[in-house]
């Protein structure tokens, strides 16, 4: 059984925050525990993201496009067009991987849009205690995703240069010296300033579209917290104030979210694309 409302701001977030999961956490890091909600919603929106395209795929005509299919053509046009311009090789699956993360992401971001109590109210009628619908407001979820990129990194550096030219790339620069001593003496300050930087790409990847998606949900939460109690809070004039300056701000707040959640997906595309494209080019 579903647990019972929360009456005060604090208590409203903390529900709001709090992930569906498979059991309560045993300390910081705990692999065990499964967060119910990102992954369902996860795999939701990739149905949705690989069915819409797959039909307008299905039913394309060349003679007069409907809107749904100028619009997909769009989307591919653009992301194929940005992928040119960041990479200059030869990759079939650079394109098709930007337009999945730029849609998947976009679509993640676009459920913080929803109205915050909408589907938590949905889920708690089924019975459900706690229910969050924005997958990249998980850690888990931005940092699975930044860290497959960090393989895709790995994994090219390595068939572009070999596994001797990656290892040369990580302990050979910044510094370098023609005797072969001090070559040697210089692979550990080589190592630190290059591995650095390198580890920072999936972290700042994940932390990035994570953090600005954190904060874009708990500023809709704190909007909707001004009218945590409802219709009794119309008995007053003060009541309908909070009302009319929930509704504006939300609206103000909602319009502007969309731009943010857009450019996170943008970002998190071309960040992928270029570090794909240094992953192959030869230094």
């Amino acid at each position: 059984m579903a647990a019972e409302q929360p009456t005060t701001a604090n208590e409203y977030i903390l529900h709001h925050l709090t992930f569906l999961s498979n059991k309560e956490p045993k300390g910081i890091v705990d692999f065990s525990v499964i967060h119910l909600d990102s992954v369902f919603f996860s795999v939701a929106l990739a149905v949705l993201f690989a069915g819409s395209f797959y039909f307008a795929a299905r039913t394309a005509t060349s003679g007069q496009p409907g809107k749904f299919q100028n619009f997909v053509e769009l989307i591919v046009e653009f992301i194929d067009t940005q992928v040119k311009d960041s990479f200059h090789g030869t990759n079939k699956l650079l394109a098709p991987l930007a337009l999945t993360i730029f849609c998947w992401v976009f679509l993640f971001n676009a459920m913080d849009v929803l109205p915050v109590d909408l589907l938590p109210w949905i889920a708690h009628g089924a019975g459900y205690e706690h229910l969050k619908v924005v997958p990249t407001t998980d850690l888990n979820v931005t940092f699975a995703m930044s860290l497959t990129v960090f393989i895709l990194i790995i994994y090219y550096s390595i068939k572009s240069k070999g596994l001797g030219g990656f290892i040369a790339e990580l302990t050979m620069q910044p510094f370098s010296a023609k005797n072969p001593v001090l070559k040697v003496l210089l692979i550990p300050a080589n190592l630190i300033l290059e591995i650095v930087p390198f580890l920072a790409r999936p972290i700042s990847l994940s932390l990035r579209l994570y953090g600005n998606l954190f904060a874009g949900e708990m500023i809709f939460l704190l909007l909707a917290a001004l009218t945590l109690h409802g219709i009794t809070q119309l008995s007053s004039v003060g009541g309908w104030a909070l009302l009319v300056a929930q509704f504006v701000l939300a609206f103000i707040w909602a319009v502007f979210h969309l731009l943010v959640i857009t450019l996170q997906a943008f970002i998190f595309m071309v960040l992928t694309v270029v570090y794909l494209a240094m992953a192959q080019e030869h230094h």
